[in-house]
């Protein structure tokens, strides 16, 4: 596929129509903005803003140097977004990469900015000072795998300095031969080579972080479909060690073998259970630990969960930002919901959260790639 990198610098206060509205965001109608954010509900004292619209297919987030990296899956494009005037809204907008095969994962090094296709990572070098004028991409490695089924990656460096990266299940389950299947991966871009396979039995996470204080890794991952509408659980799950492995194919949710891969040769018993159970169907995407100092000090080290949403389940569920919890041996205290409303009473959605990403400020930016979107969430304690 031809790749067309270019800067394009675009108005961000030029709206375009958004979707057609239902009863409820009728009556809540926004004053600058055609998106409903006055019927999301927060926990008292916190707000949502709008930092950005018309950012179409908004995936992963990535804030560096002043600057919002935002991805896309579908559309192929990578932008970045700057609030000038510190008015917490993004005065412009620059197309910085085109074209490309599902970039779905941003993030910043030293300067450079690294972009996940469903095959390959490619960075672009000096970016922060170049914004109108991209430079043209360096391939750091391009020999992932080339399937588009659950082939869209979230990247990120990790406390070593090296990047992370998933390697979904090219299916919906099965036991591929590959072993770098169903695991999250890491690699050297100063000296890139072969991915170290970090830990096995994942099917599809599209998002981790590390804990600020143990430096301990955690991730989402996506539970398999087609074994009914509650079941299994999807997870939010916690490395302690290099090597694990977290059931799939043969196990979900911890408890739950698989029809068909689960045997007496793979109990449950033998893998890793899920650190906190985030619920059938609900996809759980980005996510992130909070470290600043804005929010309460008992969201402190705690985590947020981008729920994209359920695709097929008969009733929808998910679509939501989510806390999870954590004491400070690193077990799950239970999840809550944070922010609601993007799932409206009629099983209509008009949004799907995706990625978490925090400001300096301390206030968290949150993305989504239904209402083309990047919201800001912020508390005053009014």
């Amino acid at each position: 596929m031809r790749l067309l990198f270019f800067g394009l610098l675009l108005c961000a206060a030029c709206q375009t129509p958004g979707p057609s509205k239902s009863p409820a965001r009728a009556a809540a109608a926004a004053t600058s903005s055609q998106l409903p954010i006055e019927i999301i509900k927060l926990p008292a004292g916190f707000h949502i803003g709008i930092f950005a619209e018309n950012v179409e297919n908004a995936r992963s987030l990535c804030y560096a140097d002043g600057i919002l990296f935002v991805s896309t899956r579908d559309k192929g494009n990578v932008y970045a977004l700057r609030d000038n005037n510190g008015d917490n809204v993004a005065d412009e907008k620059f197309l910085l990469a085109s074209g490309l095969n599902m970039p779905n994962g941003v993030a910043y090094r030293n300067g450079s900015l690294y972009i996940a296709e469903i095959s390959r990572i490619t960075r672009l070098d000096n970016i922060a000072k170049n914004l109108a004028h991209p430079p043209a991409p360096v391939v750091v490695y391009d020999k992932y795998p080339t399937d588009e089924h659950h082939g869209w990656k979230y990247i990120r460096f990790g406390p070593d300095g090296k990047l992370y990266v998933p390697v979904g299940a090219p299916c919906n389950v099965c036991l591929p031969e590959n072993p770098i299947y169903c695991s999250l991966t890491r690699i050297d871009v100063d000296h890139p080579g072969a991915p170290e396979v970090i830990v096995k039995g994942v099917r599809n996470s599209v998002g981790f972080d590390w804990h600020p204080l143990t430096k301990e890794l955690w991730f989402t991952d996506n539970g398999r479909d087609w074994l009914g509408d509650d079941s299994p659980s999807c997870e939010l799950n916690h490395v302690t060690k290099e090597g694990q492995h977290f059931g799939f194919p043969f196990c979900h949710q911890g408890d739950i073998p698989d029809p068909k891969f689960g045997d007496a040769q793979h109990p449950c018993s033998d893998f890793v259970p899920p650190a906190q159970r985030m619920g059938p169907h609900v996809a759980p995407l980005g996510m992130e630990f909070y470290t600043g100092k804005m929010f309460p000090s008992n969201y402190k080290n705690q985590i947020f969960v981008a729920e994209h949403g359920s695709w097929n389940r008969t009733k929808k569920n998910g679509y939501q930002l989510s806390l999870v919890r954590i004491d400070d041996k690193g077990n799950s205290l239970g999840k809550e919901a944070f922010a609601t409303g993007w799932l409206e009473a009629d099983d209509t959605a008009w949004g799907r959260p995706v990625d978490v990403e925090q400001l300096p400020d301390g206030s968290l930016l949150l993305s989504d790639d239904q209402a083309n979107a990047v919201y800001r969430i912020y508390y005053t304690g009014k």
